[in-house]
C-alpha cells in the first residue's frame, strides 16, 4: 500500500480550565474519544505530565496541564462517564495521568492491544498500525522532544495532533475485527487489567523477588535485600528521583551481601549515585546497621529460583501447550502466556494473578497437568 505522509489538521490550543470544560461539554455523553499524552521522565520517578491531546469526530485539542489543572474537567466524561477513550500502549499515559484520574478512564479501548488479539501482532507501534490500516506514514521526528518546553514549536504541535487524528479509523476497524473474532470481551478485560496495573501508585511490598542472582541466599541476606530496596522505593518517591540515582541494582546487592563497615566505606562504595547525599546516605547506613531479625525474615517472601530437572522439563511441556493453544486461538503466545508467567508456576505451584480471567478458563486444566 502507497504510503502518504500524514498532514496534521488544525487543533485547538487549550491553556484555561473554562475552555476545557466548553471543549468537552460538545461531546455526547457515549462520546468515542481519542486520547494521547507527551510526558518527560528523565530525572524524576513520577512521570511529569507536559501535554494531553484529545480528538473527536474531527475536532481537536492540545491542553497544556501546566497551566491550570485539568483533572476535575476530565472525571464526569472520562473518569466516571460513558465514553469510550481510545488510546494507543496506553500504560505509560495512565500512569502520568494517574493523579488526575486515580482509577484511569472508566472506558479504555487501547488500540495495541486489540491489535495483538485480532492478528497484528504483539507490541505493534502506533506508526506501524496507523501505515496498516490507514495508509498514513506519521512523522516521528519530536519523538525525543523537550514537551515541557513553551511554547511548543509547530513541528511539536503538529505531531502531537497527529497522535490521536487516525485513533478514530483505527478503533473502528480494530473493534471490527474483535467483534468477528469474539475477542471483545477478552480484550476490554485486558485493558481493564491494564488500567490496574498502570494506577497502582504502592510499590512492590516484595521487591527482592525479581532478583533471582540472590534466590541461594541465607534468609537474613534475603531480608536484609528487601529491606534495603523498600528503602530506595520509598526515597525515590520522597525524592522524585529515579531509583537508580539513589542505588544501582549492583549496589543494592553488594550492600545486602556484605554490609558496610563504616560510614567511609558506605560513601566509597555509593560515590557516584546522583540522588544520593549526605541525609539519605546517613538513613541508608543507620538501615544497614539495624540487625534483621526473626519477624523480618519470615515477612519476606522466598525468591523463586530459575526451573531445573523436572521442573526444567516441566517448562518445556508447558511451553509447548502454550504454543499450541496459541496457534489454535490465532493469538500471539506472549499475549496468552509470557514466559515468566510460566517460569513462576513452574516452580512456586501457585497460579499466577497474571493467568487469571479468559486465560485460566484457556489454559489452567493443561498446565496443571504438567506440574512436576
Amino acid at each position: 500500500m502507497h504510503q502518504e505522509p500524514a498532514l496534521a489538521p488544525d487543533a485547538e490550543w487549550i491553556d484555561r480550565s473554562d475552555a476545557l470544560q466548553s471543549w468537552l461539554a460538545m461531546l455526547p455523553a457515549d462520546a468515542t474519544l481519542g486520547f494521547d499524552t507527551e510526558f518527560m521522565r528523565r530525572n524524576t520517578f513520577y512521570p511529569q505530565l507536559a501535554l494531553l491531546q484529545l480528538g473527536w469526530q474531527g475536532r481537536y485539542a492540545l491542553v497544556d496541564p501546566l497551566a491550570f489543572g485539568i483533572g476535575d474537567a476530565l472525571h464526569p466524561l472520562i473518569g466516571d462517564g460513558d465514553a469510550t477513550t481510545v488510546m494507543h500502549s496506553a500504560s505509560e499515559d495512565l500512569e502520568a495521568l494517574s493523579p488526575l484520574l486515580p482509577h484511569g478512564p472508566r472506558r479504555l479501548f487501547d488500540t495495541q492491544i486489540a491489535a495483538a488479539f485480532v492478528g497484528m501482532g504483539l507490541g505493534i507501534s502506533y506508526r506501524a498500525l496507523v501505515a496498516e490500516l490507514t495508509g498514513a506514514e506519521l512523522d516521528k521526528g519530536e519523538t525525543r522532544s523537550d514537551w515541557l518546553q513553551r511554547p511548543l514549536t509547530g513541528s511539536q504541535r503538529a505531531y502531537a495532533t497527529l497522535d490521536v487524528v487516525y485513533l478514530k479509523p483505527v478503533h473502528e476497524q480494530l473493534a471490527e475485527r474483535l467483534d468477528q473474532r469474539g475477542r471483545t470481551a477478552w480484550h476490554a478485560e485486558d485493558c481493564e487489567r491494564l488500567k490496574q496495573r498502570a494506577c497502582h501508585r504502592e510499590g512492590d511490598p516484595q521487591p527482592q523477588r525479581t532478583f533471582r542472582s540472590a534466590a541461594d541466599w541465607r534468609p537474613e541476606q534475603r531480608a536484609l535485600l528487601r529491606r534495603i530496596l523498600l528503602w530506595r522505593d520509598q526515597t525515590a518517591r520522597t525524592e522524585d528521583r529515579p531509583r537508580p540515582w539513589l542505588l544501582e541494582d549492583a549496589t543494592a546487592l553488594g550492600l545486602a551481601q556484605q554490609p558496610p563497615g563504616s560510614a567511609n566505606d558506605l560513601e566509597q562504595r555509593t560515590r557516584g549515585q546522583r540522588a544520593l547525599r549526605a541525609p539519605q546516605r546517613q538513613a541508608l547506613l543507620d538501615l544497614l546497621r539495624r540487625p534483621v531479625d526473626a519477624d523480618e525474615v519470615a515477612a519476606t517472601a522466598a525468591i523463586p529460583e530459575s526451573p531445573q530437572g523436572e521442573a526444567k522439563r516441566a517448562l518445556a511441556a508447558m511451553k509447548d501447550l502454550v504454543d499450541k493453544r496459541a496457534t489454535e486461538l490465532d493469538l500471539p503466545a506472549g499475549l496468552l502466556c509470557p514466559r515468566k508467567a510460566l517460569e513462576e508456576y513452574v516452580v512456586t505451584a501457585q497460579w499466577p494473578e497474571f493467568l487469571e480471567g479468559w486465560r485460566r478458563e484457556v489454559l489452567h486444566e493443561g498446565l496443571s497437568g504438567l506440574l512436576p
